[in-house]
């Protein structure tokens, strides 16, 4: 009987497999919906579970407020339900991630993601109070999004087992880095949320762990493969998942060699998907011997068939 139970609560959890953490693509420094409706096709055909975007990888700090907005009404309309919508609304003004995630919610969005709030660097006591106030101004569940690198602040696992007593807070996007806090935060909260890797790199390992998927950056290029890899897992193929992982591990960690989305962002363009167009203060990706390298690794893992 517990048995069985306990499969019943993983059976409702949301937020599992792979969710693409999309690019925002510009053109003459406007949002190219052309380009993006086409990279938007490109994920539905891929089977992703769904996309995010204005997320760090959309360039979500360098959006107007008009345009975060419009976006994603955009995505709700262009994806029709085939996939789902999770919308960054993360800031560090609780006031502010509260309207853009009512403003989210009204557009339609399948669940929001909410960082840490970055800068002001608040208690574990304020991330909790900020959190909850968040899910209580939301009408559909919010994953959690932890990374300390970008915002100076850890979520900690005793602090996310708090906030899984609240309705609304079901997932965490956890881009620490540090296997050994996923695997206390799973023991603590997996089977109230699910944990998804917020490192590609990651993936296969939190999986193992039990973690439930990705928050993902290079499936914006390579979203096929990085289903199957999940997908291989979840079915018990575990040799042919890890030859996905293999065969992308350097990647994995070329994707990241400057600033996200620096790099997935140059990638997508040589491929023909958008403009090499990215906001100030980042940068185009610098043309030295490690970016020659990582277009000829994403050449040849295009020449072996992935997509």
């Amino acid at each position: 009987m517990i048995a069985k139970s306990s499969r019943k609560k993983e059976s409702n959890l949301m937020f599992q497999g792979v969710y693409t953490a999309i690019i925002t693509p510009f053109k003459n420094d406007k949002i190219d919906y052309d380009s993006y409706n086409k990279l938007l096709e490109k994920q539905i055909k891929a089977g992703v579970n769904g996309v995010v975007p204005c997320g760090t990888t959309g360039e979500s700090p360098t959006l107007s407020h008009t345009e975060h907005a419009e976006l994603i009404r955009e995505t709700v309309k262009a994806v029709q339900g085939k996939i789902q919508v999770v919308a960054g609304t993360g800031s560090n003004s609780t006031r502010e991630a509260i309207e853009l995630t009512e403003a989210a919610c009204k557009d339609g969005v399948d669940g929001i993601l909410s960082v840490n709030p970055y800068y002001n660097k608040p208690t574990q006591e304020g991330l909790f109070q900020h959190f909850q106030a968040v899910a209580e101004h939301s009408s559909v569940p919010v994953m959690l999004y932890n990374i300390p690198g970008r915002t100076s602040i850890n979520l900690q696992p005793e602090t996310v087992f708090r906030l899984s007593e609240i309705k609304r807070i079901r997932s965490m996007k956890d881009a620490t880095g540090d296997l050994g806090q996923m695997g206390k935060l799973i023991s603590l909260v997996g089977n109230k949320m699910t944990v998804l890797s917020g490192d590609d790199n990651l993936t296969l390992p939190l999986l193992a762990i039990g973690g439930a998927g990705v928050v993902s950056v290079v499936s914006n290029l390579f979203p096929k493969a990085m289903v199957e890899m999940v997908k291989y897992f979840q079915d018990g193929k575990v040799i042919e998942a890890r030859k996905i992982h293999y065969d992308f591990i350097e990647t994995f960690a070329l994707a990241f060699m400057e600033t996200n989305p620096i790099p997935i962002k140059a990638a997508m363009a040589w491929f023909g998907h958008c403009e090499p167009e990215i906001r100030l203060p980042l940068t185009r990706l610098s043309q030295n011997e490690t970016s020659v390298k990582f277009k000829k690794v994403l050449e040849i893992l295009k020449e072996k068939g992935y997509e």
